[in-house]
């Protein structure tokens, strides 16, 4: 009987990321594979994916949308993650995973993904000498075909589950293209596959799935709500019972930052924070600040879109500068044009305080993250927000609204508490998103960070918080038991990998 999760994803970190997705998807699959499951993760070949692969054996695929296929087995070179990956070059071998040089989606995105699902159903039903998946875990829009062509298909033992990273994200497409999506008669015509009008991959994923999950709970609240619920409320709530929110896990010794390789030597903890200064002075200096160890370094790491709130930063730095002398703002990201040129202006207006990189350095990540007093991570909806999670594992307090899984992670008491109540806190919030708003939060960031006993109770708390994926996991694995009807032990698996081990000896000596 299989005891395999097959997780399919349009990307998983570090053979290809665009956003926290890759992170999520890489960060379940070590901590399944490390609590004892059987773990592959599919994801399509894109341009140099194959690079960062020990390859074992490879399947061809017909009948695919976009033209014949492989599908390669193998092991992440540097995880050792067993993977699976969809090599068609006419689909995937392109610059970018999901848009253009230009920032625009590739017009062909249904049939590149469609083909991804495909892939997973035909896992499923099962490849010569490739063991069929228990579990079948889809993530968001580019996987969410997959729960339709597996029940299409009659493959009731396998159970499904689709995770929403980001329900405005849907994979909506013109209904005329599902004729090049090589779906079969009863899944074209299956319930759930079109929404207001438009082909929506989404929506069929979760009315398909067995379960679907999302990443905190209060995003699964918000998105019962037409307010929030960007279209699909009415099939969400339709599905009401299936709905669960397990929230996402971070990689604990990923981002230690005793242990980072991207802060060697010069790491730190949270008993012994000495060398996060040192980390300030690079970071001031790699984005052309003053070199001032009193001021409140304030950073931004992430997409520059209006989710991210985007508009309103733009639009309230050039008052916060002035407001707060001490204050320096450093921003690494990329996003819409018109954000990424506004902030390129403030920059040049206002040099030695205010920094900005358009684009996206992961080892310039981990140190603008390590280095900075405070990260600004305000969102008009975050499902669940791996950044601020970061930040705080390095002594960085974010400042965050009180929306979807930020509402579960920073503790702020407000204002109102004093002092002492802030001794419990881990973050702040942005309680009124406008000017008004932006200058109370950074006045009580300054201030809080003028009292040193409680910024350093702040930091310990964030510090010290249980965001790690070994925690998150055991949600899923519950899961996976419900669905299933049982579990693999971690015993279980390690009496396998002993007695595969003794089996490999005794051959070895019988052959020596």
């Amino acid at each position: 009987m299989s005891s395999t999760v097959l997780i399919v994803a349009g990307e998983a970190y570090p053979l290809v990321k665009t956003g926290g997705l890759a992170d999520a998807v890489t960060g379940l699959a070590q901590a399944l594979d490390q609590s004892g499951a059987q773990v592959r993760i599919l994801l399509p070949a894109y341009r140099g994916v194959l690079d960062k692969v020990r390859i074992d054996a490879s399947w061809p695929i017909e009948g695919l949308p976009g033209g014949p296929a492989r599908l390669v087995s193998g092991h992440c070179r540097s995880t050792g993650l067993a993977c699976l990956l969809l090599d068609n070059p006419a689909l995937f071998d392109r610059p970018g995973c999901y848009i253009d040089e230009t920032g625009r989606d590739y017009a062909d995105n249904a049939c590149r993904f469609a083909a991804l699902a495909h892939a997973a159903a035909a896992v499923a039903a099962g490849l010569p000498g490739l063991e069929r998946p228990a579990i079948v875990h889809a993530h968001d829009w580019h996987a969410a075909l997959t729960p339709l062509l597996i029940k299409g298909a009659g493959l009731r033992s396998v159970k499904t589950v689709l995770t929403i990273h980001n329900l405005a994200f849907q994979g909506a497409f013109d209904p005329g293209e599902v004729q090049q999506l090589g779906l079969p008669s009863n899944v074209r015509e299956a319930a759930g596959l079109y929404a207001w009008g438009r082909l929506n991959f989404l929506q069929a994923g979760i009315l398909h799935a067995d379960r679907v999950t999302t990443v905190s709970h209060t995003y699964a609240r918000e998105i019962l709500d037409p307010e929030r619920g960007c279209g699909l409320d009415g099939a969400l709530r339709f599905r009401a019972d299936a709905l669960v929110a397990l929230p996402n896990g971070i990689d604990d010794e990923l981002w230690n930052p005793a242990t980072n390789v991207h802060l060697q030597p010069n790491g730190f903890s949270v008993n012994n924070l000495g060398n996060k200064a040192r980390w300030k002075e690079h970071v001031q200096r790699a984005f052309g600040l003053a070199q001032d160890p009193g001021a409140l370094l304030t950073v931004s790491c992430c997409r520059l879109t209006e989710q991210k709130m985007a508009d309103l930063t733009a639009d309230t730095l050039i008052d916060a500068l002035a407001a707060h002398p001490r204050l320096q703002f450093a921003l690494l990201g990329k996003g819409e044009q018109r954000f990424e040129e506004a902030f390129r202006q403030i920059a040049a207006k206002h040099p030695g305080r205010c920094g900005v990189h358009i684009g996206y350095d992961e080892a310039v990540a981990h140190r603008l993250l390590a280095g900075a007093d405070v990260l600004w991570h305000p969102s008009r909806f975050e499902p669940f927000g791996l950044t601020p999670l970061y930040a705080m594992r390095y002594g960085t307090l974010p400042i965050v609204t009180a929306v979807g899984g930020l509402a579960d992670s920073v503790r702020d008491p407000g204002a109102h508490a004093g002092e002492a109540a802030m001794m419990h806190a881990n973050g702040l919030m942005l309680n009124s998103p406008d000017t008004n708003g932006v200058m109370a939060v950074l006045a009580r960031a300054a201030h809080l960070k003028a009292h040193d006993a409680v910024w350093r109770a702040m930091q310990r708390n964030a510090m010290t918080g249980t965001h790690g994926w070994s925690h998150a996991v055991q949600s899923y694995l519950d899961l996976f038991a419900e669905l299933t009807g049982r579990r693999l032990t971690v015993a279980q698996r390690r009496a396998e990998r002993i007695r595969l081990s003794k089996s490999a000896q005794t051959q070895s000596a019988a052959s020596a």
